[in-house]
């Protein structure tokens, strides 16, 4: 009788080899992560400040045709009047409802968070503030350190504000 070899030709790699693979894939990705954490924020915060200015053209679009700021009342003039402007989404709904051409009013890329808005009482000036996340951001060291119609503003709230 005749012997049969039965040689092993499979090939192919073990378990254990697999999972060495796996984990030194997994470290790398961990640290490439981390590594943008810091690049993310201050990216972030970048788009913040833009889409302040962005609403400061808005408003300054909103007081040309008005002649005040939203959250004032005007006698005679020709915008609806709006007492009361305590949040963003109400801003963002006068903004829009105006017909001054603005379409879409920009909030903060975090969710949960908005921007902060205040008015005088008589619609002449305004300040917009954003909550920034760079606790080092230089714009935050430059900035006033005082609480404008409601926003509090400054390196100790980390919020950056526009006023005018």
């Amino acid at each position: 009788m005749k012997k049969i070899s039965i040689l092993n030709t499979v090939r192919g790699f073990t378990l254990i080899e697999i999972l060495i693979v796996v984990a030194i894939i997994a470290i790398l990705a961990g640290s490439v992560l981390v590594g943008f954490g810091p690049a993310q924020r201050q990216g972030r915060d970048t788009r913040r400040i833009s889409d302040l200015r962005q609403v400061q053209n808005a408003l300054g679009l909103y007081y040309a045709k008005c002649g005040y700021y939203p959250g004032a009342v005007q006698a005679g003039s020709a915008c609806a009047s709006f007492l009361s402007i305590n949040s963003w989404s109400s801003l963002t709904s006068t903004l829009t409802g105006s017909n001054i051409g603005t379409k879409q009013i920009p909030n903060d890329p975090t969710s949960g968070n908005n921007y902060l808005y205040g008015t005088d009482a008589t619609g002449s000036s305004y300040v917009l503030g954003a909550v920034l996340e760079d606790r080092n951001n230089p714009v935050l060291q430059n900035g006033p350190q005082v609480s404008t119609f409601g926003v509090n503003c400054g390196a100790t709230t980390f919020t950056y504000c526009i006023e005018f």
